[in-house]
């Protein structure tokens, strides 16, 4: 009788502490949603028209693919948003106009990407694209397996119409100063496990990837009154500025892959 007792007794233990802790960060997942609020709303600005349309060279296409950062939410002007930042400094290293358009969604998780590229016709030629999402799969608590099966599932859509692929992994939550510890401490490990497991599938598909923690990261660490918007959750101009300054590279060195390729 008392054998039983002892094992009984720790697993209620572990039971009721399990659920403690549980309850303890829904609840500050609750607080850290009425801090962050909806004051910039839904939907990001339209970035999408040929940037430095007067350069000489041939126009080249770059598609946004992802969540709210890649939409470019938190931006006042078009050319704030991520996506224009990159075409405008994009179009300047090439010496060519740029053709930004933008499927993607604010809100969305890996398992959306499928629906946004959908959204493409037959007509719509792709030169690169840029992949950035992952911080609603942290939120909602999806699986890093499931969204690395998404995202390699869009990479390989995107290579089949010809495109070249950069992944911005997903940035580091632990930055996100509204979200109470230890909530947010949970989210800094989940989100950085995401994106070390986004870069094993980008690699394992043919895709660049880029690693936002490491490269824009610091930045949003130690100056969050510059790097983040109105709600502290998404960037600021800055912070879009500094980010597409990390993509850049990448984006120019698979736009030269795409071509080499082309030629041969």
């Amino acid at each position: 009788m008392n054998s039983v007792r002892s094992v009984v007794v720790p697993v209620v233990f572990f039971v009721a502490a399990a659920f403690g802790i549980r309850l303890g960060l829904a609840r500050q997942a609750a607080i850290a949603r009425r801090r962050i609020g909806k004051p910039l709303g839904e939907d990001a600005l339209d970035a999408e028209r040929v940037w430095r349309r007067k350069l000489p060279g041939d126009a080249v296409r770059l598609l946004m693919v992802g969540d709210s950062l890649a939409a470019g939410l938190g931006a006042t002007k078009p050319k704030e948003t991520l996506g224009g930042r990159l075409a405008r400094a994009l179009a300047k290293q090439i010496g060519a106009p740029v053709v930004l358009r933008s499927v993607a969604v604010v809100g969305s998780e890996s398992s959306d990407l499928a629906a946004q590229l959908e959204t493409l016709t037959h007509e719509d030629e792709v030169d690169v694209a840029v992949i950035v999402v992952g911080g609603n799969d942290v939120t909602h608590r999806i699986s890093a397996v499931d969204s690395a099966r998404h995202l390699t599932e869009a990479i390989i859509r995107l290579h089949e119409r010809g495109a070249r692929v950069v992944v911005g992994t997903c940035p580091d939550l632990g930055a996100l100063r509204p979200v109470p510890q230890p909530l947010r401490g949970l989210a800094s490990r989940l989100s950085r496990r995401l994106a070390d497991v986004q870069a094993e599938a980008a690699e394992r598909s043919g895709a660049a990837h880029v690693s936002l923690r490491r490269t824009v990261g610091p930045l949003f660490f130690d100056e969050p009154e510059q790097m983040f918007s109105l709600d502290r959750f998404h960037p600021s101009a800055l912070g879009y500025r500094r980010t597409a300054d990390a993509l850049l590279p990448a984006v120019v060195a698979a736009l030269g892959e795409r071509r080499r390729v082309s030629v041969r």
